[in-house]
């Protein structure tokens, strides 16, 4: 999709590719346990058949944390532990995987950066989005003029965990407060994200709103445990 000028952004399923149950088909996970040789056809498919070179694909070792960096190529086989990346190279796509985390997609199209961050309930919790925003803006992009896209994730009426839990959560991010349909505490990460993007200025912030919990067409680790990852997909048109 055309997210802002000059701007694409792309959300996978896990529809249309080569890996076995219980990682079928299209997964894009390579830490997971599914064969090396189908994570890497996935990938290839997955960036032709959103029109970007297989080869400018950055992938990240997602560690849950906050540490973002700013790159100019993948990393090829030894990824470093981040969880946010942001670019000014146009063509170079950035890629966030996930299954209940959710990818958040953020550019600012005048400055000519775009950045993606994975931001689960541990690292939304550290404040890897607003840290993602804060990097974007050491590099010349201003946070009033970026659009954010915060992809599907496990929505507060499904992600139950202890009182706790939910109590030790928001008291960092109160918004985040939530309760299941059956009345258990919850956390609601998608709004604990909207509320940081926020208070960082940004306003245009835009949703794929799908639970992965309750999408059979998402990956789930909730739902499923032994399972695959979907991604979301950012870059700059050349």
């Amino acid at each position: 999709m055309l997210l802002a000028d000059r701007v694409q952004a792309a959300i996978t399923d896990r529809v249309g590719g080569v890996s076995m149950a219980p990682y079928d088909s299209r997964n894009l996970g390579g830490t997971v346990g599914d064969a090396v040789a189908a994570v890497r056809q996935n990938r290839e498919k997955t960036a032709v058949d959103l029109g970007i070179d297989p080869n400018r694909v950055v992938f990240m070792r997602q560690v849950h944390g906050a540490e973002v960096a700013y790159v100019t190529e993948p990393y090829r086989d030894d990824p470093p532990g981040l969880d946010a990346v942001f670019t000014d190279r146009p063509g170079l796509a950035l890629g966030v995987l996930v299954a209940d985390c959710a990818p958040v997609l953020v550019a600012d199209p005048v400055a000519g950066i775009v950045g993606a961050a994975h931001s689960g309930r541990a690292g939304t919790a550290a404040g890897v989005v607003p840290a993602l925003v804060t990097a974007m803006a050491s590099w010349g992009a201003d946070p009033g003029r970026m659009t954010a896209v915060v992809g599907p994730t496990a929505c507060g009426r499904c992600y139950e965990v202890p009182a706790e839990l939910r109590a030790e959560f928001t008291a960092v991010l109160p918004e985040a407060w939530s309760t299941t349909r059956q009345g258990t505490p919850a956390i609601d990460v998608r709004s604990g994200i909207v509320a940081q993007l926020t208070a960082a200025g940004v306003t245009d912030v835009r949703h794929d709103d799908r639970c992965t919990i309750e999408t059979p067409e998402l990956y789930s680790y909730r739902r499923e445990k032994r399972t695959g990852r979907f991604g979301g997909y950012i870059w700059l048109d050349t």
